[in-house]
């Protein structure tokens, strides 16, 4: 059930705006952008109306709202007005929540960061459509700190940004948009355009939006606002680039930023993520239901749900800390349940990481596991499969029983990982990450380490077949080669043969050596994070990583005659 009002602006023109759902309950003003009207969000609304009171209204010169006489009429002033007059006329008193796409957005950025406004506005879910001011700061620490990887995003952004230019030609757009040329060429620029024929006269009148505020040189004052934010970044937006909408500015208090796997009209083609992670957002503001992050908290992984198996000690125990020092929720696992709540105890503040028992050696526990995860904290958005163990000694005198425990602990441990949490995430329809840590010994032959090298080396070949596997779904795959690390792990290895006074020996004589070679497992943990922000396919950690990766690829001859005739690791 819905009504329809009419919403007077300030130089005269009436907004169409339609109601849905009980005015009682928290107002979700939902603001469409270009070449679109109100019905862009039917089905996010169709999703919301039952638990909150949802507007939607047609802009200036969209839909069936009044068409500005000049270009003047849709300055961002007057849009920023209209959208205030709205929520003040829906919601009196009491204000709204925002949602918007592309120029709605744009505009609702601009709405935030006027003082006038404050305690109206109560958040904001942001789609493709960044604070024009921000993408102008955006542009110029580029030029200004051009590295390799800054200057790749700017030219891809620049890329994508030639539309631009375009509508600002006096004539030719309109005549490209009657022609109906414009609507197929977007279809193929960007999937989520595919069958969608915006109104004509929408398009026409709303390419002023773009002759009266992108002319070059404008305003580029920092952006600042105590409303938080929630960023949905489409991974596959043909117009917006995630790297334009991951770096918000600072002037926001604790903002969410969240690559979603879609085009740049992702409110049409996926109203179910929409509608759900805004209804998540809005919740926790609202304080209703639990699995929401307080939107104030800071950090570079703030709001990000982490699950790190094997964080009892070592490696796992340091990613785990590394995760949750940066903001993020961290499900520390370990087969050692103590081991596990130790970690959970270290953790800078309180309830940012929960611990489990679990053997990730068992298939069925695993699932199990992923399934409490779910339930009890929702689906993660990064998953470091670390768990692993030690074996040493030649292949011919090992026993069955410890090949089982090493292939089923630092193989199988990573596969079961990979087919527990990977559909979880598929299904979610966000883009998510995997990191499966693996060792330097995967690329170097050396004699005594075969099993364990053999499966580190199918972790590593596991981890880039599934990184194109899973890659349609926005879900990249890394392997980590992490060198002689000074953790725990050689009091756990098993040394084949020899009494249990020169297994003793053996372990004491791998602590000191792996002491001495005082590689931190701090050091591995930051290159974690660092691939989970830039994902690579292999990353080695260390010396004796680096160099052993790259002669496994540029002389893999001496490296196989170094296993031949080098120590023996006994």
């Amino acid at each position: 059930m819905s009504t329809t009002r009419l919403v007077t602006t300030e130089d005269g023109l009436r907004l169409t705006v339609e109601e849905h759902g009980d005015p009682a309950r928290p107002c979700v003003v939902c603001v469409h952008g270009y070449p679109d009207n109100r019905s862009l969000w039917n089905g996010v609304v169709a999703r919301l109306s039952e638990r909150y009171h949802v507007v939607t209204y047609d802009v200036r010169g969209a839909g069936s709202s009044d068409t500005p006489t000049d270009r003047e009429g849709y300055r961002l002033h007057h849009l920023t007005d209209d959208l205030v007059r709205v929520v003040d006329a829906v919601s009196p008193g009491k204000g709204a929540h925002l949602l918007a796409h592309d120029w709605g957005s744009i505009q609702a950025w601009h709405t935030l960061t006027d003082r006038a406004v404050e305690g109206r506005i109560h958040s904001l879910t942001s789609i493709s459509g960044p604070h024009l001011h921000h993408v102008a700061h955006w542009t110029r620490q580029r030029l200004r700190l051009p590295t390799p990887r800054r200057l790749s995003e700017l030219l891809r952004q620049l890329s994508r940004s030639g539309y631009i230019g375009f509508f600002r030609l006096p004539r030719l757009p309109e005549l490209t948009w009657r022609s109906g040329l414009l609507p197929v060429l977007m279809g193929r620029l960007d999937a989520s355009a595919r069958n969608r024929r915006p109104r004509v006269s929408d398009a026409v009148s709303g390419l002023e939006l773009y002759r009266a505020n992108m002319s070059p040189g404008g305003d580029q004052a920092h952006v600042r606002t105590t409303v938080p934010v929630q960023v949905l970044a489409p991974t596959r937006d043909a117009f917006v680039t995630p790297a334009l909408q991951d770096e918000l500015p600072a002037g926001v208090p604790g903002p969410r930023v969240r690559r979603v796997t879609g085009g740049h009209w992702l409110p049409a083609r996926r109203p179910e993520l929409v509608a759900r992670r805004t209804a998540e957002f809005v919740d926790g503001l609202e304080d209703t239901p639990r699995h929401v992050p307080d939107p104030h908290e800071k950090g570079r992984f703030a709001g990000v749900l982490v699950v790190v198996t094997g964080a009892g000690s070592g490696i796992g125990r340091a990613t785990a800390l590394a995760f949750a020092a940066h903001g993020a929720r961290v499900v520390a696992a370990d087969v050692d349940g103590s081991a596990a709540s130790d970690t959970a105890r270290r953790a800078p503040t309180a309830g940012l990481v929960t611990a489990y028992t679990v053997d990730v050696s068992d298939g069925e526990a695993m699932h199990r596991f992923a399934e409490d995860v779910q339930r009890d904290h929702g689906t993660p958005d990064v998953v470091v499969n670390n768990a692993g163990v030690g074996l040493t000694g030649p292949l011919l005198d090992t026993d069955e029983a410890d090949l089982r425990r090493v292939f089923d602990t630092n193989l199988w441990g990573v596969v079961h990982g990979c087919r527990a949490f990977a559909p979880r995430m598929i299904e979610r329809g966000e883009a998510g990450r995997i990191v499966n840590i693996s060792s330097a010994a995967a690329h170097v032959p050396l004699p005594g380490l075969t099993a364990y090298s053999a499966g580190k080396a199918a972790v590593s070949a596991l981890s880039e077949r599934l990184n194109g596997e899973l890659a349609e779904h926005d879900i990249a795959v890394s392997a980590v080669l992490p060198g002689i690390v000074n953790t725990a792990i050689p009091t756990s290895t098993r040394f084949v043969g020899g009494t249990p006074a020169e297994q003793r020996r053996r372990r004491r004589r791998a602590t000191g050596l792996y002491r001495l070679r005082g590689l931190h497992p701090d050091r591995v943990a930051a290159a974690v994070l660092r691939v989970v922000e830039h994902p690579t396919p292999v990353t080695a950690v260390g010396f004796e990583a680096k160099a052993g990766l790259l002669l496994s690829r540029l002389a893999p001859g001496p490296l196989r005659r170094l296993a031949a005739t080098g120590p023996r690791v006994r």
